[in-house]
Parts: structure tokens; C-alpha cells; sequence
């Protein structure tokens, strides 16, 4: 049974942090057409100010979960810096105290991702919402691990499923915050949260098949 450890997986965070840095204008160019324009700028600055505090403080994956979460709660507003703050605290909180990684153990915390958002949010699949990314790619997941996959597939599952997910935005109409005002205005244009969600999941996937051992 492949795993990877707590402490090799703070690689994760730090590949998150690279890929919201490489696409922080793409995803406020998104965010432009039916929202502020600030999600990839906002996004940015949070995992920016992780990474300054990381490169002083390091530690392990649940660690370095824990860090973000803290300053995307404190220190980012609008709605992400809570939402995504929840995500990371669910995600930290179930692999705290955890030695190696594996198929079950990321199940759990990708879970516990979910969970903690749903304290908060009122979103379901459908909202045209970071959850239409979330949601299916953790069924994707859980699907293929009840399916006895492999760790590696079901993180392939889980990537290909949030990729579906977020493209699936495109031809929703806005339920809620600022785009819903739109109406049928925010059809055709991707959901920003749902495309960063997709983006961190992909590097979560992809991240944790290079760390397995």
C-alpha cells in the first residue's frame, strides 16, 4: 500500500502556493467578467503572505494546512478567505498527528475539506460555486477507492472529476453572492472559485503521485 508522509507532503502546500502565484491573473481575469476581478489577486496574497510564514515556521503538510488556513481566515476577506480557510482547517485538522498518508487517510481529509465548508455555506452543486468543483471530485474519489483502486487512480479520478466539475460552471446561472445578480448574464463565463478549487485539487493530485512511495 503506497503512502507518503506528513512531512514530505508540506510539498503540497508549497505547490499550491506556485500554481495560484502562475495563474493569479487568469483566475481575476475570470473573475472580471461576473464578479470583482480580484479572486486571483486575493488568492495570491494569502498564499504569498503562507508562503513568508512557512519560510519562518515550517513544518509538515497538516502544518503547513493549518498555517494557510489561519491567514486566508485572518487576513483575506470577501468570501474565499473564509471559504478556503475552512477548506484548509477540515483538511489540517484530520491529518494532524498522522505519520504516513494514504488512500484512506486522504479520503478522510478530503472529506473533512467539505465538511468544514458546509458550516459556513449555504452552496450546493449547482450554485455555480467552488463546491460544483469540490463535490464530485471527493465522490470521484471515494467512488473509486470503494471501487479498490489504487491510491494513485483514485487521486487521477478525483483530478479528472474536478476538472469536469469546474468546466461544468460555465453554462450555470449564478445562485449566489455578487454574480447572482446577473441572472442568466453569468452563463457562459467559468465560476473563479470553482476554477481555483480545480487548480489546487489538480496539484493535490498530481503533488501526492510524485510523493508516493
Amino acid at each position: 500500500m503506497k503512502t507518503f508522509s506528513n512531512k514530505d507532503g508540506a510539498l503540497i502546500i508549497e505547490n499550491m502556493i506556485q500554481a495560484i502565484y502562475e495563474n493569479k491573473q487568469y483566475l481575476s481575469d475570470i473573475d472580471g467578467l461576473i464578479g470583482d476581478g480580484d479572486h486571483g489577486i486575493n488568492m495570491n496574497k494569502g498564499f504569498q503572505l503562507c508562503k513568508t510564514e512557512l519560510e519562518k515556521n515550517p513544518g509538515d503538510l497538516a502544518h503547513s494546512a493549518k498555517t494557510l488556513s489561519k491567514i486566508l481566515m485572518m487576513k483575506i476577506g470577501g468570501s474565499m478567505g473564509p471559504l478556503y480557510g475552512k477548506l484548509y482547517r477540515g483538511f489540517a485538522k484530520e491529518l494532524s498527528g498522522i505519520e504516513e498518508i494514504g488512500i484512506k487517510e486522504m479520503g478522510a481529509a478530503l472529506e473533512a475539506m467539505l465538511s468544514q465548508i458546509q458550516t459556513i455555506s449555504p452552496a450546493k452543486p449547482g450554485d455555480k460555486t467552488l463546491l460544483d468543483t469540490l463535490v464530485p471530485a471527493i465522490e470521484a474519489y471515494q467512488k473509486s477507492t470503494a471501487e479498490n483502486n489504487d491510491f494513485v487512480t483514485a487521486l487521477q479520478a478525483m483530478k479528472s472529476a474536478a476538472k469536469v466539475g469546474r468546466d461544468s460552471t460555465k453554462n450555470m446561472v449564478a445562485q449566489l453572492g455578487r454574480a447572482s445578480r446577473l441572472g442568466e448574464r453569468s452563463r457562459g463565463v467559468l465560476d473563479a472559485g470553482a476554477t481555483s478549487c480545480c487548480l489546487l485539487l489538480e496539484t493535490l493530485a498530481d503533488t501526492s503521485t510524485q510523493l508516493l512511495k
